[in-house]
Protein backbone atom coordinates (compact mmCIF):
# COMPACT_ATOMS: atom_id res chain seq x y z
CA UNK A 1 0.00 0.00 0.00
CA UNK A 2 0.95 3.78 -0.96
CA UNK A 3 1.65 6.05 1.75
CA UNK A 4 1.35 10.32 1.41
CA UNK A 5 2.48 12.77 4.16
CA UNK A 6 0.63 15.54 5.10
CA UNK A 7 1.23 17.96 7.50
CA UNK A 8 3.84 16.07 8.99
CA UNK A 9 1.51 12.35 9.34
CA UNK A 10 1.87 9.47 6.93
CA UNK A 11 -1.20 8.67 5.92
CA UNK A 12 -1.75 5.09 4.15
CA UNK A 13 -4.00 5.22 0.85
CA UNK A 14 -6.40 3.29 0.77
CA UNK A 15 -7.59 0.50 -1.58
CA UNK A 16 -10.90 1.25 -2.04
CA UNK A 17 -13.25 -1.12 -4.27
CA UNK A 18 -16.83 -1.51 -3.07
CA UNK A 19 -19.81 0.43 -1.21
CA UNK A 20 -18.69 3.97 -1.79
CA UNK A 21 -21.28 5.71 -1.28
CA UNK A 22 -21.38 3.35 2.35
CA UNK A 23 -17.57 4.04 2.90
CA UNK A 24 -18.55 7.79 2.18
CA UNK A 25 -21.39 8.20 4.87
CA UNK A 26 -19.01 6.25 7.45
CA UNK A 27 -15.86 8.64 6.89
CA UNK A 28 -18.28 11.46 7.27
CA UNK A 29 -19.82 10.51 10.09
CA UNK A 30 -16.62 9.26 11.39
CA UNK A 31 -15.60 13.21 10.74
CA UNK A 32 -18.22 14.04 12.61
CA UNK A 33 -16.93 11.92 15.82
CA UNK A 34 -13.35 13.03 15.66
CA UNK A 35 -14.24 16.51 15.76
CA UNK A 36 -16.46 16.18 19.09
CA UNK A 37 -13.58 15.54 21.11
CA UNK A 38 -12.40 19.20 20.52
CA UNK A 39 -15.81 20.49 20.84
CA UNK A 40 -17.36 21.02 17.40
CA UNK A 41 -20.61 20.16 17.09
CA UNK A 42 -21.99 18.29 14.04
CA UNK A 43 -24.26 21.78 12.91
CA UNK A 44 -20.67 23.43 12.88
CA UNK A 45 -19.17 20.90 10.04
CA UNK A 46 -19.76 21.40 6.54
CA UNK A 47 -19.28 18.66 3.90
CA UNK A 48 -20.82 17.15 0.73
CA UNK A 49 -23.15 14.62 0.86
CA UNK A 50 -25.11 15.00 -1.90
CA UNK A 51 -21.99 13.75 -4.60
CA UNK A 52 -21.62 10.42 -5.93
CA UNK A 53 -18.67 8.49 -3.72
CA UNK A 54 -17.83 6.75 -7.24
CA UNK A 55 -17.05 9.66 -9.08
CA UNK A 56 -13.74 11.62 -8.88
CA UNK A 57 -14.04 14.77 -6.92
CA UNK A 58 -12.26 16.86 -4.30
CA UNK A 59 -13.71 16.07 -0.33
CA UNK A 60 -13.71 18.99 1.42
CA UNK A 61 -14.99 20.02 5.38
CA UNK A 62 -15.12 23.10 7.06
CA UNK A 63 -15.72 23.65 10.28
CA UNK A 64 -15.67 26.03 13.19
CA UNK A 65 -13.88 26.62 16.67
CA UNK A 66 -13.40 29.04 18.68
CA UNK A 67 -14.76 31.81 16.40
CA UNK A 68 -12.12 30.24 13.36
CA UNK A 69 -13.38 28.84 9.90
CA UNK A 70 -11.39 25.78 9.51
CA UNK A 71 -11.08 24.37 6.30
CA UNK A 72 -8.76 21.14 4.49
CA UNK A 73 -9.54 19.62 1.21
CA UNK A 74 -8.17 16.84 -0.76
CA UNK A 75 -8.27 15.87 -4.37
CA UNK A 76 -5.50 13.51 -5.18
CA UNK A 77 -6.84 10.02 -5.45
CA UNK A 78 -8.85 9.14 -8.33
CA UNK A 79 -12.46 8.48 -6.38
CA UNK A 80 -14.56 10.55 -3.50
CA UNK A 81 -14.29 8.52 -1.03
CA UNK A 82 -10.76 7.95 -1.21
CA UNK A 83 -10.03 11.82 -1.15
CA UNK A 84 -12.67 12.11 2.18
CA UNK A 85 -10.69 9.37 3.79
CA UNK A 86 -7.80 10.97 3.69
CA UNK A 87 -9.25 14.07 5.01
CA UNK A 88 -10.70 12.42 7.95
CA UNK A 89 -7.49 10.85 8.43
CA UNK A 90 -5.44 14.18 8.60
CA UNK A 91 -8.11 15.69 10.85
CA UNK A 92 -8.30 12.14 12.92
CA UNK A 93 -4.25 12.27 13.67
CA UNK A 94 -4.69 16.52 14.26
CA UNK A 95 -7.73 15.43 16.87
CA UNK A 96 -5.66 12.84 18.37
CA UNK A 97 -2.26 14.94 18.82
CA UNK A 98 -4.55 17.44 20.58
CA UNK A 99 -6.23 15.05 22.68
CA UNK A 100 -2.96 13.48 23.84
CA UNK A 101 -1.51 16.89 24.41
CA UNK A 102 0.58 16.90 21.89
CA UNK A 103 -0.80 19.94 20.20
CA UNK A 104 -2.62 22.59 21.72
CA UNK A 105 -5.84 23.51 20.09
CA UNK A 106 -4.27 26.86 18.95
CA UNK A 107 -2.35 25.18 17.19
CA UNK A 108 -5.15 22.99 15.73
CA UNK A 109 -6.48 25.93 14.70
CA UNK A 110 -3.64 27.11 12.98
CA UNK A 111 -3.40 23.75 10.71
CA UNK A 112 -6.22 24.00 9.13
CA UNK A 113 -7.02 27.45 9.31
CA UNK A 114 -7.93 28.97 5.52
CA UNK A 115 -9.77 31.79 4.18
CA UNK A 116 -13.21 31.87 2.27
CA UNK A 117 -11.61 32.09 -0.92
CA UNK A 118 -9.03 29.51 -0.75
CA UNK A 119 -9.77 27.21 -3.89
CA UNK A 120 -9.83 30.38 -5.92
CA UNK A 121 -6.69 31.30 -3.94
CA UNK A 122 -5.00 27.93 -5.22
CA UNK A 123 -5.83 27.96 -8.30
CA UNK A 124 -4.56 31.85 -9.10
CA UNK A 125 -1.37 30.73 -7.49
CA UNK A 126 -0.96 27.72 -9.83
CA UNK A 127 -1.65 30.84 -13.08
CA UNK A 128 1.22 32.89 -11.38
CA UNK A 129 3.71 30.12 -11.22
CA UNK A 130 2.57 28.87 -14.79
CA UNK A 131 1.61 25.53 -13.68
CA UNK A 132 -1.22 23.19 -14.48
CA UNK A 133 -4.44 23.11 -11.92
CA UNK A 134 -3.70 19.68 -11.21
CA UNK A 135 0.11 19.87 -10.23
CA UNK A 136 0.37 18.62 -7.20
CA UNK A 137 4.32 17.92 -6.68
CA UNK A 138 6.07 20.19 -4.76
CA UNK A 139 9.55 19.54 -6.53
CA UNK A 140 8.01 20.63 -9.86
CA UNK A 141 6.66 23.57 -7.66
CA UNK A 142 9.46 24.40 -6.10
CA UNK A 143 11.30 23.98 -9.31
CA UNK A 144 9.25 26.69 -11.16
CA UNK A 145 8.89 28.75 -8.13
CA UNK A 146 13.13 29.00 -8.18
CA UNK A 147 13.21 29.69 -11.65
CA UNK A 148 10.37 32.22 -11.72
CA UNK A 149 11.71 34.26 -8.08
CA UNK A 150 15.44 34.11 -9.85
CA UNK A 151 14.12 35.61 -13.04
CA UNK A 152 11.79 37.88 -11.02
CA UNK A 153 14.19 39.24 -8.13
CA UNK A 154 14.59 43.09 -7.60
CA UNK A 155 18.15 42.80 -7.45
CA UNK A 156 18.26 40.94 -10.80
CA UNK A 157 18.19 42.95 -13.99
CA UNK A 158 14.95 43.13 -15.72
CA UNK A 159 13.69 42.13 -12.09
CA UNK A 160 10.18 43.00 -11.25
CA UNK A 161 9.51 43.45 -7.46
CA UNK A 162 5.60 43.51 -7.34
CA UNK A 163 5.97 39.89 -9.37
CA UNK A 164 8.37 39.04 -7.36
CA UNK A 165 5.57 39.44 -3.98
CA UNK A 166 3.30 37.61 -6.16
CA UNK A 167 5.15 34.78 -6.82
CA UNK A 168 6.27 33.86 -3.10
CA UNK A 169 3.18 34.47 -1.77
CA UNK A 170 1.82 31.86 -4.56
CA UNK A 171 4.35 29.36 -3.65
CA UNK A 172 3.46 29.89 0.11
CA UNK A 173 -0.16 29.43 -0.80
CA UNK A 174 0.37 25.88 -2.42
CA UNK A 175 3.29 24.63 -0.21
CA UNK A 176 0.35 25.19 2.93
CA UNK A 177 -2.07 23.31 0.53
CA UNK A 178 0.38 20.48 0.26
CA UNK A 179 2.54 20.40 3.07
Amino acid sequence: MATITLKGHNIILPVIRDSYDRRAVQYRNSIYEILKLVGVDKDQVDMREDINAYRFAPASVTWYLDGHRLYYSYKLAKKYVENLYIVFKLIECEVKAVVAGEKTIEEFIAVFSEKDDVEEERKKAREILGIAEEVTDMAVINAKYKDLAKKNHPDMDGGNQEKFKAINNAHKVLKRELE
